[in-house]
């Protein structure tokens, strides 16, 4: 049974990031195009649309954060104790633990604050006070902008299972033959 939910684990983080890989591509093709628009109507038509700079930034904020979780599945992310690679199978392991208290205790916090406000709060939650908040020049709630971050969690929260179930990392390799 174990190796079943190690598998569907795994599966569901690939599937996962294929996701965020196609999210983030239409966020970076949506970003270079709204700047694109941008300066062409800005220094050929001398008229900018309003709209391209508010989009080019959300645009921005989705590639990033999702593009985040994409680093953090690739191990692209910041590491700490790379030297432990080599070390004995408790010591990896052992590295493997603090790494995961790290991204836990960076992470689930916002993602509590996501949806609860200050004394847990759920009217003073982050996504509550932006389904509230219109965009400047476009015609919607910046909760569409704001989404991306509980987004961005639960995915790395994923990886970080997947992690945990053989991905990217196993003792067994490091271990002498």
């Amino acid at each position: 049974m174990t190796g079943k939910i190690q598998t569907t684990v795994l599966r569901i983080s690939g599937a996962i990031d294929v996701v965020a890989s196609i999210i983030t591509s239409f966020a970076i093709i949506v970003l270079v195009a709204a700047v694109l628009l941008q300066v062409v109507a800005r220094y050929i038509f001398q008229q900018p649309p309003p709209y391209t700079e508010e989009l080019a930034r959300y645009a921005m904020i989705w590639a990033g954060l999702i593009g985040a979780s994409m680093a953090f599945k690739r191990r692209f992310d910041p590491a700490l104790m790379n030297g432990v690679k080599n070390g004995p199978p408790w010591m990896q392991v052992a590295a493997e633990i603090i790494r995961s208290a790290v991204v836990l205790t960076y992470l689930v916090p916002i993602l509590i604050y996501c949806f609860y406000g200050p004394g847990l709060n759920p009217a003073r939650s982050f996504l509550l006070r932006h389904s509230k908040t219109m965009a400047e020049a476009l015609p919607i709630t910046t909760v569409w902008v704001a989404i991306a971050v509980p987004l961005m969690i639960l995915i790395i929260l994923v990886h970080l299972l997947a992690r945990w179930c053989g991905d990217g990392w196993d003792t067994r390799r490091a271990a002498p033959d």
